[in-house]
Order: C-alpha cells, then structure tokens, then sequence
C-alpha cells in the first residue's frame, strides 16, 4: 500500500542522535587535514566549497552562476583577493568530435579567468584564508592579513546566490580583473540612500555592476589606479556585491536587490500523497526589506509552484554545467514534484500501471531453475571482499533474488533457504568483522572504509575512506537491508541491525542539524537535484559524480528502508529525492533529441558521462569502451529504473549505440547490463537473451543476476 496520509515537515526530524554503534572504532584524525575551517564536525565533504579547505585552497568554488577562486597572489590579477568568474557558451572549449555520433567528447568551461577580483590592500603573502558555518547550501570563507589576524573579508556563499557579497571589516578595499577596465563610471545616485553603484565596463564586452553601503556610514571612492585596479580611499566598514549584468534590462532588477544577500538556506518539504513539496527559505542580511535576487537552475524553474513563478525575472545568467540560470526576486522559493513513485515497491514497477508481481506460469517454469541454480551460489564468499562497494553489489544481488523466489516465483521455501544465508553474510557487516571495518572519523564526521588508514592507499575501495562514492557503496547495503526486513520482519527486531543500516543512511542522507555527528545530506544536493560522488580531493573542475544510475539507487533504497521500518518520513523524503532525481537527471545527464539545456555539440553523445561542476566528459575513471560510459548510467536495473531512464531516452540510446548487433560484440557483465536496460522497453528481446541456450555466464556483472533479470523481463511481458 502506498501512504496516503499528508507527512508534514519531512525534514524535521533526525533519524537519530546518538553516537554511532560502539562496534564502529573512533579515529580522531584523518588523512585529510581540515586546512583553515574554523568549527566542530560534523562537515560536509562533497559540497561546492570544498577547494577552499583542501590542498592549497586556490582551486575554484562553483556557486552557480559565479566561480569564485581564492587568487593568493597567483593567475591573471596576482591578487590576495577572491577572484570571480562567470562564462558564456561562446567561450567553452569542446573535445573531439566522434565520427559516430558527431558529438563533442566533452566540454569545459575555461579556468583562471579573473573578470574581477574583491580583494585588500592589506592583504599580502601572509593571507591565510578560513572557513566557517559549513553547511549544505552555504558557507562563510573569509581572508586574513596573516593567520592570526581577524577577518579583513568575509564572503557569504550561497548555491544560486545574484551577488557575489563581500562583508569588509576594517580593509581598503581593491578591485582588480584579469580583464582590463575599459571604462568605469559612478552612478549620480546609489540605488538606495547611502548606496554606491560604479558600472564596470571590461574589454571582452561584459558589463559588472559594483555596491558598496556601509551601515556605519562609511565613503566609498574608488580611484582607477591603472586599467587592472581601482582602489577604495580608505578602510570601508560594510558590504561590497558585484553582479553580472546580463542585458534585456536586467540592471534595473539587479539595482533593486542590491543591498541584501544571502547568509544560509533552510530546508523544509512536505508529502501529501503522490504529491511532494520542498521549499528554500533563504536566510538574509544587509536590507530586510529588500527581496533576494538568486538564480535557479532550469529543473527549479520546470518545478516552481505558481507564486515562485510570478517571482521570476528578466535577469539571467549561464551556468557551467546546466544550462541557463533565471534570477528569481524572493526570499524563499518552493518547488513541487506532483508525481512521486509512491505506488513503487520491490517488485518490477511502471509509472501507469504500478508494480508488475504476477508472472505467467511459463515464465516462472522457465524462471524457477535459474533462481535454484543462482541460490547455490557462495552468499557469504562473493560479499567477503576488500571493498564496500563490491561487497554491497554482492548482497544487494542475492536479496533481489530472494525477494524475487518469494514474491514473484512462489517459491517460499527457496527463498527463506537464501535469505538466511544472505542474513548470516550480512551479519558479517553489522559486527564491522569485514576485511576492512568501518570507522567512525571524528575529524569530519562520517563512517569511512579503514582501507587507507590500513594501506597508506588513497585510492583503496574507489576512495571510501576520503569520502568518495559513500551513496553508491552505502546504497547497496541499505537496499539489502530493505528486503530482508521485508522478507522476514523479526530481523529488524534486533536493534543492532536497524542501527547498523541507520547509520549508513545518516552518512548520505542525514535530513536534521539536530543530528551532531554527520552533516546534513553528504550527498544528494537538493540545489543541483542530484548527489556528488567526489569527496577530500581537490580538482580544478569541481565535484563530480559518474553514475547517475547508482544515485538513483541510493535514494530508491532509502524510501525502501523507509518504508520497510515504518519510517514515513525517510519514506517521503526517499520518495522525493527520487522525483527531483529523474527530473534533474534528464535535463543535466541523459540527453534525449530535444534536450535543450546542455551544449548541442554534446547532447548526441545521449548521457554525459562524468557530470563535473565545470565541465561534462564522455568517458568513465576506469575506460573509455562506449559500453562502459553508457552503461554506467543503467546499473543497477531496480523499480525505479524506469522512472529516471525514460522510454524514449532508452530507445533513442539504443539507436545510437547498440542495435544491429552490436550489443551483441560487447563482452563480460556489460553485456547483461545493456540487455536488463532494453527489458525497461523491449522485454521481449531481453528475455530472448537472458534465455537463449548458449548464455555465459560471464554475462552477468557481480551485482546482478539471471534470475532478477528474467523475472523483471517476465513482469512486463503480459
């Protein structure tokens, strides 16, 4: 039964606040420095500000639309100050095309533009850089004089935000570009009482508007000292926001939000039947009673309910990796997700008729042996690995076939056989007796693989242990754990084992502040509308994610989770990451004919393969083989495959890649994904392959099975 009943504030309440298990051994520290933040874990560790904790802190921060890089004497300006960028479409560089398909390989968005730089004459080689309240849409980062020195600057950072807003205490400030001034002209009158305004026209064309108001009453003249620098009288007291003027009157709107800007964003949602809501209430300072300018990404705008639509505006500024960013004029907006897959189960599942658990008898003949053969495999041998990831592929695998025995075979009796050998390997897990147990890190707040604290391997398990992939690895188990308290109800009688799986979700997806030792949803992103895989290592382009499909996953085994333990909360809100998910993902990864919102030159190329902040690549970390890049995008096959890998997507994908044959020349488990990905819109011919006399094996990646496979197939095939 899907839930009916209205779930208010599905955010408000953590899943717990308690330590994490005792079995969980605590680490004080963590091969990752937590260079210049200031305040007590938990943190966030794939959020967009990371660059400013990490390494050298001088790689950029994609805020969306602005890219703001802390300059540190270096690049175009040489400036101390924070560099700021903002790139159109005519200034991307594009990969090779492909003689296939005539798509680009990749496109990127070009770094070390400094279009202007906020900086301080005080500020030198002894700046040091800090940030401070962390949090899941914002951040603080802020420069020094020297180390010990208090704040010269601080910038509030915002996902979204219309200004880039530097909060000056006490510094001359100094603006600069890379881009050289062509003219630089101060408005008569300020936009509001007390206001400065100077309009920044640049050599490339582009026009930048500057503000500057101090509550103290504070003077603010800037004296053009060359093309590349125009310095402030004196030490200035108060804000200093630049904004992008994007044409089509968009100054007069920008004008009017100048003076407030945003300090943090509070999540609030709701699920009332099929229907989800989620609103951004935008914590503010500088004029109250001015409205917010920020900007929302084109799955925000497809989603607004009708009061946050009238709030949109003329301005509009690109974003690096989705398209076209509309600046909206409130201080809160509210999206809605009017069809949420409540009626989705374990079962193969479809957006208008619902779940599929009947199959015809001679498909579960047919099935029935292949079920038989696959429970005889080694449960416990093939999910005893090195890594989580593999390890939860493996359990995942084994209670899909035992939900599938049950539920979809009637084979009870078959079932309980595997299921009490999936328990039993999972138990492994649950008493942290694996090759290498999880520790709880106290330096950043999360359960992390001891691989490399064990190894000295950074790399070891995909980067478990640096926070990289915690969603697809945690996903795994938890989807595991769904089914077997399904399947069998007095397992979750034991509380260590709901603990265990608790605490997995509560390192990705921890919905509450309340909760003081992990940071509020690692992973999913709910201004981007999907999750980032990139965890403690610095990159030039951002966080990144590759496969959109093992997000998905993870947000479909927490609404399972949810739902298994009668959490209706963790349900809802598994319910709507999965709405936003399949909304965002076939606008920013899975391109059909009609997408408009990524570059055309890249759109044939049908997903995006490694998604970045700044830039989308055809390929995937481990190879370029083109059934690896697509078909990263379609594992694992699970009910909600068919709501974020829509029909049309799927076909046109095949046309361009895998029909006449030439799935058939893929080898290894890749070929079995590709084939489970046409059973989502030809389960005829699926199960043609899946049944065929000769079928190896070999086939089949080491998170899936025949069984699974034959009976999604069989489901569909009325």
């Amino acid at each position: 039964m899907a839930p009916t009943a209205a779930t208010p504030d599905i955010f408000s309440t953590p899943i717990s606040t308690n330590a994490p298990p005792s079995y969980f051994t605590v680490q004080r520290d963590h091969p990752v420095p937590r260079k210049g933040i200031r305040g007590p874990a938990p943190i966030s560790t794939n959020k967009f500000y990371a660059n400013f904790f990490l390494k050298n802190q001088t790689t950029p921060a994609y805020v969306h639309p602005y890219t703001l890089t802390w300059a540190r004497g270096q690049g175009m300006t040489s400036s101390w100050g924070m560099a700021i960028s903002h790139t159109e479409e005519e200034q991307l560089a594009f990969g090779d095309v492909s003689p296939d398909t005539g798509a680009a390989k990749y496109f990127i968005n070009p770094v070390g533009i400094h279009s202007l730089s906020l900086s301080a004459t005080e500020l030198g080689p002894k700046a040091a850089l800090t940030t401070d309240n962390l949090s899941s849409h914002s951040a603080n980062v802020s420069l020094h004089s020297n180390s010990s020195a208090n704040p010269l600057i601080t910038f509030p950072l915002v996902q979204g935000m219309g200004f880039v807003t530097a909060v000056y205490k006490g510094g001359t400030p100094v603006i600069e570009t890379g881009i050289f001034f062509k003219t630089v002209t101060k408005s008569i009158r300020g936009p509001k009482q007390g206001m400065a305004k100077y309009t920044l026209y640049l050599e490339d064309g582009k026009v930048w508007h500057v503000y500057a108001y101090s509550a103290r009453g504070d003077t603010f003249d800037l004296t053009v000292v060359n093309n590349r620098m125009a310095q402030a009288a004196k030490p200035f007291d108060g804000i200093v926001q630049i904004a992008k003027d994007s044409g089509n009157g968009a100054e007069t709107t920008i004008d009017a939000a100048s003076g407030a800007y945003p300090v943090g964003v509070t999540l609030s949602g709701s699920a009332d039947a099929a229907k989800g809501t989620y609103t951004f209430t935008f914590q503010k300072a500088g004029f109250t009673n001015v409205k917010l300018l920020m900007y929302a990404l084109p799955h925000h705008v497809e989603s607004f309910d009708d009061a946050t639509n009238r709030s949109i505006s003329v301005a509009k500024l690109r974003t690096t990796t989705k398209g076209m960013a509309m600046g909206v004029v409130a201080d809160s907006w509210t999206m809605v997700e009017p069809n949420m897959p409540i009626t989705m189960g374990f079962a193969p599942w479809e957006k208008v008729n619902g779940e599929r658990k009947t199959l015809k008898d001679m498909h579960i003949s047919t099935i029935l042996p292949v079920a038989k053969n696959e429970s005889s495999q080694n449960v416990d041998e093939q999910s005893n690995q090195s890594s989580m990831y593999f390890s939860g592929k493996a359990l995942a695998k084994f209670a899909l076939i035992s939900f599938t025995a049950k539920e979809l075979l009637n084979a009870g009796s078959l079932s309980e056989d595997i299921r009490k050998k999936l328990e039993a390997a999972f138990s492994r897990f649950v008493e942290n007796r694996q090759q290498y147990p999880l520790y709880y890190d106290a330096a950043w707040g999360g359960l992390v693989s001891s691989a490399t604290y064990l190894s000295g391997n950074d790399g070891e398990d995909f980067g478990n242990t640096y926070y990289n992939d915690h969603h697809f690895h945690y996903g795994y188990f938890i989807h595991a754990a769904a089914i077997i308290g399904h399947l069998n109800p007095a397992w979750l009688q034991n509380q260590t084992n709901v603990d265990f799986v608790n605490s997995m979700v509560r390192d990705i997806a921890n919905p509450s502040p309340s909760d003081k030792y992990f940071p509020v949803f690692r992973n999913f992103d709910w201004y981007h509308g999907h999750s980032w895989a990139h965890g403690l290592y610095e990159t030039a382009d951002g966080k990144d994610q590759e496969s959109s499909s093992e997000d998905a996953m993870h947000a479909y085994a927490i609404k399972m989770w949810g739902k298994t333990i009668g959490d209706a909360k963790m349900e809802a809100r598994g319910n709507l990451m999965l709405a936003i998910i399949a909304r965002s993902l076939n606008r920013y990864y899975l391109y059909q004919d009609n997408n408009d919102v990524q570059p055309q030159k890249f759109v044939g190329n049908r997903v995006a393969g490694i998604l970045f902040e700044n830039k989308c690549d055809h390929t995937t970390y481990f190879g370029p083989n083109i059934e690896y890049v697509q078909g990263i995008h379609m594992i694992p096959l699970v009910p909600s495959t068919k709501l974020t890998r829509p029909e049309k997507f799927v076909n046109q994908e095949w046309e361009t890649y895998f029909n006449n044959g030439r799935a058939d020349q893929v080898v290894g488990g890749w070929k079995g994904i590709l084939y489970g990905n046409l059973a989502t819109v030809r389960p005829q011919d699926a199960w043609d392959f899946f049944t065929q006399p000769n079928f190896d094996p070999a086939w089949l990646d080491g998170g899936a099975s025949k069984t699974w496979y034959m009976a999604y197939c069989a489901a569909f095939m009325q």
